[in-house]
């Protein structure tokens, strides 16, 4: 079947809009129509280090149920969907319920291919990579299996429910599932994009007194103050670590990183106090995080956080029952592109003036 697709090309390159043909889905497969779908900062970086191409990337993909194989049983043609990431489903994390850290992540999700070898798409020239996080969702249609295609109601706007697959996921469920956050609880959030800005909407819902919002972007801080924060900084102006001291005395409870950045993260664990957690959830592979000896001995806890701990087909669902509740506005920080538009997306993302593109084709 034909279909339109964002393809990567080169390294650091701009997205190409171009047709190209997609599989019938195989007997344990599922094709979806998308309806929209997030830029996230993981598309960004493979774009930085594109280990081959042509590769269509997308992984908050939110659409219909086109068709599905014979051995499907979970969805139907019709069905409203959210798409999240993939796992094999049979390692030791998988079967105790941390699906994230399935020890097969890397074989389904970021090979551009199945796990067979074989490729969902193809061209005039060959191969298409993607089969990216078990969907490629820059894309007109995408082939999906059971295990990352998460049902939800027909009540709810469908086009913009994609970051619930992974960035809305991760910075919610670091704070609900990784955190377990308590109501009177004190936290600092550096970098309100779209992860750090469900990390303030979570710590809202579960209790917390003190919702610190770390940034350099001024519209950011904002922001978050109007979906939680009680105290907003702006590193470019103040010591983030000086500043929460003086705010909280010790510190606080919890530190969320969602930069990728060294220094920030850094920074996130000296904001905690003495017995403080802080969970790391920006990307910055291939770099060092240096931390003082001590400050870590003396009862911190730094954890790598992915995918918030969540296990995507009970947390998907309650996140969208708590949009519909209002009580998770993530509609106030996205913005509607068209796919052939991407590209501009992806440019105002680098300035700031979109925090979560949501990409229609």
């Amino acid at each position: 079947m034909k279909i339109t697709a964002a393809l990567l090309r080169e390294k650091n390159g701009p997205f190409s809009i171009e047709e190209v043909e997609i599989d019938e889905p195989r007997e344990d497969e599922i094709l979806v129509k998308i309806m929209g779908s997030g830029l996230c900062h993981t598309d960004l970086f493979i774009s930085y280090i594109l280990p081959f191409a042509p590769f269509v990337v997308g992984h908050e993909g939110a659409g219909i149920v086109e068709k599905v194989g014979a051995k499907v049983k979970k969805v139907k043609p019709g069905d409203k969907v959210v798409l999240s990431f993939r796992t094999c489903g049979t390692c030791v994390f998988c079967l105790s319920g941390q699906p994230a850290y399935c020890l097969n992540f890397p074989r389904f999700n970021s090979t551009g291919r199945r796990p067979d070898g074989s490729t969902t798409m193809k061209n005039a020239d060959g191969p298409v990579y993607g089969n990216f996080f078990g969907q490629s969702s820059f894309a007109s249609y995408a082939l999906t299996i059971e295990q990352n295609t998460i049902k939800v109601p027909d009540d709810v706007p469908l086009e913009i429910l994609g970051p619930f697959g992974c960035s809305v996921q991760t910075g919610a469920g670091a704070v609900i599932n990784t955190f377990a956050a308590k109501a009177g609880s004190s936290i600092a959030v550096f970098g309100v994009g779209a992860v750090g800005l469900s990390g303030i909407m979570a710590a809202k819902i579960v209790g917390c007194t003190t919702i610190i919002a770390v940034d350099v972007f001024d519209n950011r801080l904002a922001l978050a103050k109007e979906l939680g924060a009680t105290h907003t900084i702006n590193s470019k102006e103040a010591d983030p670590v000086k500043t929460i001291r003086e705010i909280t005395g010790l510190g606080v409870d919890y530190a969320l990183d969602c930069t990728g950045v060294p220094a920030v993260a850094k920074q996130a664990v000296e904001s905690t106090h003495i017995k403080g957690t802080t969970g790391i959830v920006g990307l910055a592979h291939g770099k060092p995080l240096e931390l003082d000896y001590a400050s870590v001995q003396c009862g911190r806890t730094v954890k790598g956080v992915m995918e918030g701990d969540a296990v995507p087909d009970l947390f998907i669902p309650k996140m969208v029952e708590l949009y519909k509740q209002g009580k998770l506005p993530f509609d106030k920080f996205i913005k509607k592109y068209a796919l052939k538009d991407i590209n501009q997306a992806v440019d105002d993302v680098h300035h700031g003036t979109t925090i979560k593109p949501i990409l229609i084709p």
